[in-house]
Formats: structure tokens, sequence, C-alpha cells
């Protein structure tokens, strides 16, 4: 997935009222949209170089939005907004090898009244349903985790995929790791316990986990390598 146009370099000064980003651009001090509502764990911190795209849209309050962050010489994809759409181009493009080739790719497609899944995938007669989790957390310089914060939506989310599968369909959870450089994925347990043990049942009645990295830059954020998940 590439970015519409070049984005600029800045420093973060603060995160303020979640939405809300100071950044030193240009010696200049502006205020970018935070597309991201997470805790953004580890991230944060006054000077990190950040990346930022520039809107064209005169209506919008924000001429600015915040799209990367370089944390530990990696840079993190903190635009929770994008996630869908690099999922959408990895399957287009082949790039998660689980789901190759499928017949029919459907985005933001109702399970029931309450939930709605974030693709519906068709291959050879076969309906699967698929999540998709954005991940910008690591503590370590190659463990990419999730979540970075209590998730009751998230463990919501994975009792629903367990219905799925009772009612004929796969169910796939990615773990979109917008975090260059990393080797493995794991459940920050210590930061939910909930979802650790909701993700060990939906693992158990059939979930299917997968976790990718993806390769960023100024330019580009694309799907580049699937990730070996550690389950403890």
């Amino acid at each position: 997935m590439e970015f519409t146009k070049s984005l600029l370099k800045g420093k973060l000064i603060k995160r303020y009222k979640r939405f809300f980003v100071d950044v030193n651009l240009n010696k200049k001090i502006v205020t970018a949209h935070c597309p991201n509502t997470g805790s953004m764990e580890g991230l944060l911190d006054q000077g990190n170089e950040v990346y930022l795209f520039k809107h064209d849209d005169p209506k919008r309050k924000l001429k600015y939005g915040l799209e990367i962050i370089k944390v530990k010489k990696n840079f993190v994809g903190i635009n929770t907004h994008r996630a869908n759409k690099i999922v959408d181009h990895g399957l287009n493009n082949n790039l998660i090898k689980e789901l190759q080739n499928s017949d029919n790719i459907k985005s933001e497609v109702f399970f029931n009244k309450e939930t709605r899944f974030d693709f519906l995938i068709e291959k050879k007669g076969q309906k699967s349903f698929l999540e998709v989790k954005n991940v910008t957390l690591f503590r370590d310089k190659k463990i990419a985790e999730f979540p970075d914060a209590i998730t009751t939506r998230g463990s919501k989310h994975l009792l629903t995929l367990i219905d799925a599968i009772k009612k004929g369909y796969k169910s796939y959870l990615i773990f979109l790791v917008q975090i260059q450089n990393m080797e493995y994925f794991k459940i920050a347990k210590d930061i939910d316990n909930k979802y650790y043990k909701n993700y060990l049942i939906a693992k158990k009645a059939g979930v299917n986990f997968i976790a990718y990295r993806c390769n960023i830059s100024s330019k580009e954020i694309y799907i580049d390598k699937k990730l070996k998940i550690i389950d403890e």
C-alpha cells in the first residue's frame, strides 16, 4: 500500500487527549491527528522521529495526520485505519500464504447483528471470516506483542470467531505487526490475561491465528514476512 504523497519528517513533542500530537516540523510546532486510540506503550517518548501525512482537504481541522514513529531504530506504523487497507492489499496480492488465490474478498461483513468482521473470503466454496488486529507494541527487540491495553472488544471478537466455526465458516485472526525487524509474536498476557485465556480457548476451538510483519517506509507499507507465534 503506497502513500499518495511522501510523508513529512518531524520530532514528537507530546500526545494528549488521545487524538492529538504536537510535532516539531521544520522548526515549527504543528498539531496533528493521532489515528490510534490505544495506549501506544513505548512509542511516545519526546524527541522520537515521526512522519506525518499532510491532508489537502480544506474542511479538515487538522492538516496533518501521524503515520509512523521511529522507536529503537524501527519504523512503527501507528495508523489503525490503514491496517485493513494493508491486509486488503496483502490478500489481493497473495502476500498472506494461508489465504492465497481466494475467489472472492469482501470487507466489513456482518456476522450477526452485533458483530462485523473485517473480511469475508471465499475459496473453492469455503467461506472464511478474517479479523485484523493492528500491533504496535514491542518490549523486546525481536518480539511484537498484542494487546497494549485491556481489550474487552478483542475478547468478544475471539468468542464470535468460535461461533462462526460452529456455523460452518473457517475463522482467521491476523496480527498485523506494523513494526520493522520483528521475528516473533506473542500475546501480552501480563497486560490482558483475560484476552490471553480467550485466545487459548479460541485456538483450541479451531480459530487460525497468524502474524505477519510489515515492511515500512515513508513511501509505502506492505506485508512482507510471516512471524512465529510464541505461546507461553
